[in-house]
C-alpha cells in the first residue's frame, strides 16, 4: 500500500525584526554621553567569518534590533559628530538575545572607539529556559555512540545525544524523548528555522536526523518559550547548520569498532593462548568541506557566496554464529518420536492407563467414554506415513537437517546482516547585497538493512528495510527599512519507509489455502524456530512542506 501526503506552505512575513527561530538577536540602545537616545543612527552588523554585512538603524526611541544567522559578529555605529563605535567578538547563538547598549563619544568620524571584550549573554528580553550546544561540544564529550542500539535505526552518531548533557531531559533512541518529566515525544524539531518533526512517528528520531558534523549549533528550549512555538508540547529543538566562510576548511574522520581493541571474554581460549574476542566490526566515517564558491577565472564568491558540504556513512555487518536452534531429527522426519520419551510417568487417565511424558496420541482413535473423549497413543510413539499431512511434508523439506544427534539446539545457523546509512548534505549562502540575502539547505538521510534470519527463504525473513528522508530549506531575507525585515521561508520534508518482503504463493508452494495476505506471503507457522514468515510489509511515504 502506498500512502502519500503533500502539504504546501509558503510564508511571507513583513515584520519589525521579531524572532525567527533559525537566528539569534542583537539588540540594544544608542545614546550620547549625556544619556539621551540617538534616533536614526546607522548601524552595521558584520559576520566575521563570511564578511556579510547587515544594515540597520535605531528607531525614534534609540533602539535597534538585528536578526542574524548564528556566528561571530562585529557591530559598527557611525553617527556624524560622534566617534565611530566598533564592538567586536559578539558571539550570537541561535534563539538567544545579545544586548549591546552603545554610548557614543563626541568627536570626528575619523576617530573610532573599539571594544574588544566578549559580549555577555543576557536573558533580559525573554523568560524561556534554553540551552545552546555547539556541534564541537558533542564531538569533544564522550556522548556520541555508533550502532543501532546506541543511537537508533541509522546507526550514525546522533544529534539527539545532546540530551545526555541537558538537565531534566531523557532520550531513548527511536523510542522516547522526554523533557522535564512531560509526556514522551511531544517536542518539535526545527532545522534551519522550519519544522522538521517526523510526523509519521515522532519517536523515530533518527530517521530524518542530519549529520553531527554539519551542525553548527543545537538549541533546546525546555520551558517558557514564545507562543509562536505553541505546537511544541515538551521541548523545542532547533538545529542551525554550518555555513561556509571566506576561508576553505575541511575535515575527515572515522569512528570505528573492531574486536581487536576489545577485552577478551574471561576464562576462554582461542587456541593460541589468547582470550576469545567476538567479532565486532562497524565504521562511521565521512568528511566535510566548506568555503567560498570559487571558480578560477569565472567567479569569486569571497564575501558573497559560500558553501558547506558534509558526507557521512555508517557501515556494519553482524554475523550471527552463536545462537543454536532446534530442528527435527532424522527419525522425527519419518514420524518416529520415540526419542522424546523420557520414561517419566504423569499418573493415569480416566481409563486407568499410565500417562507417559511426551506421548503422542492418534486423533483417529478418538471415542467418547462417559462424556470424556479419549484417544490411544501411537505404537512406539511413531506416526504412520499415511497420516502425514502433505502441507507439513513440503514445509518440513524446507527445514535444514540437524548437524548433530542432539534432540534440541541441534542446528547452528550462520548468517550475516548488513546495515548501511548515509547522510550527504549541502548548505549554500549568497548575499546579493547588504539588504537581500539567500540561504538554501538540502540533506538526504538514507538507511538500508537486510533481514536475514536463522532459516533461509521462504521460512526465514527474506525482507529488507529501506528508509529515506530528504530535507530541503530555502530562506530569503530582505531589509525593507532599517527597522523592517521581510522574511520568506519554504521547506519540504520527504519521509519514505520502504520495507520489502519477497512474495510467496502458499497455495502453489505448499498447497496451503486460506491465507489472506496481499500480496501473498509465507504463512506464519507458530512453533517454527527462526521463522519470520507471514509478516505483512507496507510501503509508507510522508511529505510535509513547512514554511
Amino acid at each position: 500500500m502506498l500512502q502519500r501526503r503533500l502539504a504546501g506552505c509558503l510564508v511571507f512575513l513583513s515584520i519589525p525584526l521579531f524572532a525567527q527561530s533559525d537566528r539569534g538577536t542583537i539588540t540594544g540602545t544608542v545614546a550620547d554621553p549625556a544619556g539621551a537616545v540617538v534616533a536614526a543612527a546607522p548601524i552595521e552588523a558584520k559576520n566575521v567569518q563570511t564578511g556579510n554585512v547587515y544594515q540597520g538603524g535605531t528607531s525614534a526611541t534609540g533602539n535597534y534590533v538585528f536578526q542574524v544567522p548564528t556566528g561571530s559578529y562585529e557591530l559598527t555605529v557611525t553617527v556624524p559628530g560622534f566617534k565611530k563605535y566598533v564592538r567586536q567578538n559578539i558571539a550570537v547563538p541561535v534563539e538567544q538575545t545579545i544586548r549591546i547598549d552603545v554610548v557614543l563619544d563626541v568627536g570626528s568620524n575619523a576617530e573610532s572607539v573599539t571594544v574588544t571584550e566578549s559580549a555577555p549573554l543576557l536573558k533580559t528580553e525573554s523568560g524561556e529556559l534554553s540551552h545552546n550546544i555547539e556541534g564541537s561540544t558533542l564531538n569533544n564529550l564522550p556522548v556520541l555512540g555508533t550502532g543501532s542500539a546506541a543511537v537508533g535505526s541509522t546507526g550514525i552518531r546522533s544529534i539527539w545525544s545532546v540530551m545526555n548533557v541537558i538537565p531534566g531531559s531523557y532520550w531513548t533512541p527511536d523510542s522516547a524523548v522526554r523533557v522535564n518529566g512531560t509526556v514522551s515525544n511531544m517536542g518539535s524539531l526545527r532545522v534551519e528555522g522550519q519544522d522538521s518533526t517526523n510526523v509519521y512517528s515522532r519517536s523515530t528520531t533518527s530517521s530524518n536526523q542530519p549529520s553531527v558534523e554539519a551542525v553548527q549549533e543545537f538549541a533546546i528550549q525546555t520551558s517558557n518559550y514564545a507562543a509562536e512555538f505553541g505546537q511544541a508540547g515538551a521541548g523545542l529543538f532547533n538545529l542551525t547548520m554550518k555555513s561556509g566562510s571566506n576561508q576553505f576548511h575541511g575535515s575527515a574522520y572515522d569512528y570505528f569498532v573492531n574486536e581487536d581493541l576489545n577485552a577478551g571474554v574471561p576464562f576462554t581460549n582461542s587456541g593460541n593462548g589468547h582470550l576469545l574476542r567476538p567479532r565486532a566490526r562497524r565504521n562511521d566515517y565521512g568528511f566535510t568541506v566548506g568555503g567560498p564558491v570559487w571558480i578560477p577565472k569565472v567567479y569569486n564568491g569571497h564575501d558573497k557566496t559560500f558553501f558547506f558540504f558534509s558526507w557521512e556513512q555508517f557501515r556494519q555487518t553482524t554475523v550471527t554464529n552463536n545462537t543454536p536452534v532446534t530442528v527435527p531429527t532424522l527419525l522425527m522426519r519419518q514420524g518416529n518420536f520415540s526419542q522424546i520419551l523420557t520414561g517419566r510417568t504423569l499418573g493415569t487417565d480416566g481409563l486407568g492407563r499410565t500417562l507417559k511424558e511426551n506421548t503422542i496420541y492418534d486423533p483417529s482413535t478418538a471415542r467418547l467414554v462417559n462424556g470424556v473423549t479419549y484417544t490411544d497413543p501411537y505404537p512406539g510413539n511413531a506416526v504412520p506415513a499415511q497420516q502425514f499431512d502433505p502441507v507439513s511434508l513440503k514445509l518440513q523439506a524446507m527445514v535444514p537437517l540437524p548437524q548433530n544427534s542432539g534432540l534440541i539446539n541441534n542446528y547452528l545457523p550462520v548468517y550475516a546482516n548488513t546495515r548501511v546509512s548515509a547522510i550527504p548534505s549541502i548548505k549554500i549562502d549568497h548575499s546579493i547585497n547588504a539588504r537581500l540575502k539567500l540561504s538554501g539547505y538540502w540533506a538526504d538521510t538514507t538507511t538500508s538493512a537486510t533481514g536475514n534470519a536463522a532459516f533461509a527463504y521462504p521460512l526465514g525473513s527474506a525482507g529488507s528495510t529501506s528508509l529515506r528522508s530528504q530535507t530541503t530549506r530555502i530562506n530569503v531575507d530582505y531589509t525593507i527599512t532599517p527597522t523592517l525585515l521581510l522574511h520568506w521561508g519554504g521547506g519540504l520534508v520527504d519521509l519514505y519507509n520502504h520495507p520489502t518482503q519477497r512474495t510467496y504463493d502458499p497455495v502453489a508452494g505448499l498447497g496451503f489455502t486460506g491465507t489472506y495476505a496481499s500480496p501473498p506471503l509465507m504463512p506464519n507457522f507458530t512453533g517454527l524456530s527462526g521463522s519470520q514468515g507471514g509478516t505483512e510489509r507496507r510501503h509508507r511515504n510522508r511529505r510535509t512542506c513547512r514554511g
